[in-house]
């Protein structure tokens, strides 16, 4: 029995997983692993559909990627995604070319060209964004303070913190805060 991997687009959480392999089972497929933006399948007669499967995938909101260009730009999202939203504090000072060459086999220059030009922006602005997005996260939760949330992603200090979020939100981290009328995005919504 052969495996067919699926890269597949907007598969961001634990729940996404979920999603997508019962999808995949109740089309008929034994998923043998699932993680972020990949699935591991098989069938029983060695076909897969890849129709049927675009087509669930894309009923409940996910893309399946063929290009491998695409699978690129996807798993440097993820890893991105991982990195800031589930790794522990230590990993947020990991260096990041190092870190995305390893988690896609490739190198650095070429990966942070291709997003660039695939996306408009680049790694670091994407990381950026993300990272903010998890400041919002955590002051709306309220249980730490901003130097504890500077602490744990990474920032060198509350003030480079907050320049950054005032950068990128117009906001200071208090006043949004206070407010909290600027909504989150959704982390498969940040570009």
């Amino acid at each position: 029995m052969n495996t067919t991997k699926l890269f597949i687009k907007n598969m961001v959480c634990d729940r996404c997983n979920r999603v997508v392999a019962e999808e995949l089972s109740g089309l008929g497929y034994t998923v043998h692993n699932i993680s972020l933006g990949e699935a591991e399948i098989s069938a029983e007669n060695d076909t897969i559909d890849l129709e049927k499967i675009r087509q669930v995938l894309t009923d409940n909101g996910f893309e399946l990627l063929d290009d491998r260009k695409t699978q690129v730009i996807e798993q440097v999202k993820l890893a991105i995604i991982d990195l800031i939203h589930t790794q522990g504090e230590a990993d947020q000072r990991v260096n990041t070319s190092d870190y995305l060459s390893q988690k896609t086999g490739l190198d650095y220059s070429y990966i942070s060209s291709l997003f660039s030009a695939f996306e408009g922006i680049t790694i670091e602005k994407y990381l950026i964004l993300q990272r903010i997005e998890k400041v919002k996260e955590l002051l709306v939760y309220n249980e730490l303070s901003l130097k504890e949330i500077a602490y744990k992603l990474g920032y060198s200090s509350v003030a480079h913190l907050s320049n950054q979020f005032k950068k990128v939100t117009g906001l200071t981290p208090s006043h949004f805060k206070e407010i909290k009328e600027n909504k989150r995005k959704t982390i498969d919504k940040i570009i």
